[in-house]
C-alpha cells in the first residue's frame, strides 16, 4: 500500500519531503522516516530527494553574486546549513549513516563548485581569531573551530586554503591582533592531525619566530642601555621559509627610525654569523604622538608607511602628492592607499587634501588637518584594502598555488615509480591522484606535464615497445 503512493507523498506540493525540509518539520520527517524504512527502497527514495534538494540549495548558496560579498557571512551561511541537516538527520532519521554519507558527499560536491571556497574559510576563521571569539568560552571555541574543521574536510584544494591562511595567520601575529595564543594554537593542531606535520610544520614556525624575536628584542636593549630615552623599535625576525613570501620593497624611514635599525642590524649580525636582514617595511607598523590644532593631542596608530608619510610634516606645512613620493619612496599603489586612509577616511582624516575627492591624484597637495578631533586619546588610522583578493591577487595566488604543486607531483610520482619500478600511465595518474588527495586534486595533465620532465632529468625512461609503460631509472 505504502509502496503504491511512496513517490505521491514525497513529492506533494505543499507537504512532500522538500517542504518537510524547508519547514523544519522534524517530527513529520521522522514520521515519514519510520513509515518508509518497512518498504523496500523507501529509505533510498527519501535520501536521493533530499540529496537533491540539498546539493540544489547549497549550489544556488555558493555561486550566488550577492552571497559572495561577503566572505563571513557566505562560511556562516555553509555552517547553518550544516547545522540544520545535521539536526534533521540526528532528530528525525535515527542518525542513519547512510543519510550521513549522502549529506558528507552533497557539502563536498556544492562547496567546491566556488573556487573561492578556500579563501573564504580562512577569512572567516580569520575574522574569528581577531574579533568574533572575543569573550567566548573555551569550550564554544573548540565548537567553532571543529565546524570550520569539518568544512575544511570538505575542500578538494586543501592546499589553497593554507595558502591564504598562512598570509591570515602572519597579519594577525604580526600586528598583535589575534584574540587568543590558545585558540590560534588549538586550531594548527587540529590542521596537523587531519593533514600531518608537512602542512602545519612552517605555521609552527611562525610562532617560534615571534618567541624568539622577543628574546632577540630583549637581547639588543640590554646591550644598548643608551637607547631607552629615545624611540623605540620592536624587531619580528621572521625566517623566510616559514613565512608568506612578500615582495622585498623599501622605503625611506625618518633618520630617527633610520639609524634605529642600523643599530640592530649590527647587533643581530653580530650575535648571528652568517645571516642576512632585509627590512619589510611594508609589514610594520608604529605608534606616533601628534599634536593638531590648538595642541590637541593624540597616539596615533598607524603602518610603517604612514608613519613616514606622517613625519615629513614635521618639517613642511605642505606636500605635493609627488614630494611625497620622491621623499618616501613608497610604492605607488601603497602609496595612494596610505594617503586615502589619512586623507578620505571619515574620522581617520588626520591629513587634508586638495583638491578634495576620494581618490588620490598626482597632482594633489597634502595638509596636516588642524582640525582633527576624536574622542579617543589613541586612534587606530587603518589601511584602506580589500578584505578578500582582487582578481588580479587571485591570479597571482593561483599561479603559486600551482607553482608549488609542480614539486609535490614530482616527489609523488617518484615515491611511487621507485616502489613499483616499472607502471602505465593510468596507473601513475591514479595512484598520484591518490597520494596527494589529502591536499589536492592532482590534474591528470599536470601530472602527464611532471612525468614528461622527469623523463628529460633522467628519473624515468619509456618503454621501448609499449609508449604508455614507464620505467624507474636508479
Amino acid at each position: 500500500m505504502i509502496a503504491n503512493h511512496m513517490l505521491r507523498l514525497v513529492h506533494m506540493d505543499n507537504s512532500g519531503l522538500v517542504n518537510m525540509l524547508l519547514d523544519d518539520k522534524y517530527e513529520d520527517l521522522g514520521r515519514m522516516y519510520n513509515l518508509f524504512r518497512r518498504v523496500s527502497n523507501g529509505l533510498s527514495t527519501i535520501r536521493e530527494v533530499m540529496t537533491s534538494h540539498l546539493r540544489e540549495t547549497g549550489k544556488q548558496l555558493v555561486t550566488d553574486p550577492e552571497r559572495l560579498k561577503d566572505p563571513v557571512e557566505f562560511v556562516q551561511r555553509l555552517l547553518d546549513e550544516k547545522d540544520k541537516y545535521d539536526s534533521i538527520i540526528r532528530l528525525s532519521f535515527s542518525n542513519d549513516k547512510t543519510f550521513l554519507n549522502a549529506l558528507n558527499s552533497s557539502f563536498e560536491f556544492f562547496i567546491n563548485l566556488n573556487n573561492r571556497s578556500p579563501e573564504f574559510i580562512s577569512l572567516f576563521v580569520d575574522d574569528k581569531l581577531r574579533k568574533g571569539l572575543k569573550g567566548v568560552s573555551e569550550e564554544d571555541v573548540e565548537i567553532i573551530l571543529d565546524k570550520v574543521m569539518m568544512l575544511f574536510r570538505y575542500l578538494q584544494e586543501k592546499d589553497v586554503f593554507e595558502k591564504y591562511y598562512k598570509q591570515h595567520l602572519a597579519k594577525r601575529l604580526l600586528s598583535g591582533k589575534t584574540v587568543s595564543d590558545d585558540a590560534e594554537r588549538s586550531l594548527i593542531v587540529k590542521l596537523k592531525t587531519e593533514c600531518g606535520y608537512q602542512f602545519t610544520s612552517k605555521l609552527e614556525g611562525m610562532f617560534t619566530d615571534m618567541k624568539t624575536s622577543q628574546d632577540t628584542m630583549q637581547g639588543f636593549y640590554a646591550s644598548h642601555p643608551e637607547l631607552g630615552d629615545g624611540p623605540t623599535l620592536t624587531v619580528q625576525v621572521l625566517t623566510t621559509g616559514s613565512w608568506p613570501t612578500q615582495p622585498s620593497v623599501t622605503c625611506n624611514l625618518p633618520s630617527e627610525m633610520s639609524a634605529l635599525c642600523e643599530k640592530f642590524r649590527s647587533y643581530y649580525l653580530g650575535t648571528h654569523t652568517g645571516r642576512r636582514l632585509s627590512w619589510q617595511t611594508n609589514m610594520g607598523t608604529a605608534d606616533i604622538k601628534a599634536s593638531f590644532g590648538k595642541g590637541q593631542k593624540h597616539e596615533l596608530n598607524v603602518s610603517t608607511y604612514q608613519m613616514c608619510v606622517l613625519m615629513l610634516f614635521n618639517n613642511a606645512e605642505r606636500l605635493s602628492y609627488k614630494e611625497i613620493e620622491q621623499a618616501t619612496e613608497i610604492p605607488t599603489v601603497d602609496l595612494k592607499r596610505c594617503l586615502q586612509s589619512m586623507a578620505c577616511v571619515k574620522g581617520k582624516n588626520v591629513l587634508r587634501k586638495e583638491p578634495m575627492s576620494k581618490d588620490i591624484g598626482e597632482d594633489d597637495a597634502f595638509f596636516v588637518n588642524d582640525k582633527f578631533t576624536s574622542k579617543l586619546y589613541k586612534v587606530k588610522i587603518g589601511t584602506v584594502v580589500a578584505q578578500k583578493e582582487s582578481e588580479p591577487e587571485k591570479q597571482e595566488t593561483r599561479q603559486r598555488v600551482e607553482e608549488d604543486r609542480k614539486p609535490q607531483i614530482e616527489a609523488a610520482i617518484v615515491r611511487i615509480m621507485k616502489s613499483r619500478r616499472a607502471l602505465d600511465h593510468n596507473n601513475i595518474i591514479s595512484e598520484v591522484t591518490k597520494q596527494l588527495q589529502s591536499r589536492f586534486l592532482a590534474n591528470p595533465t599536470e601530472i602527464k606535464k611532471r612525468i614528461e620532465s622527469l623523463i628529460e632529468r633522467d628519473f624515468l625512461e619509456r618503454d621501448s615497445i609499449d609508449r604508455k609503460l614507464y620505467r624507474y631509472l636508479a
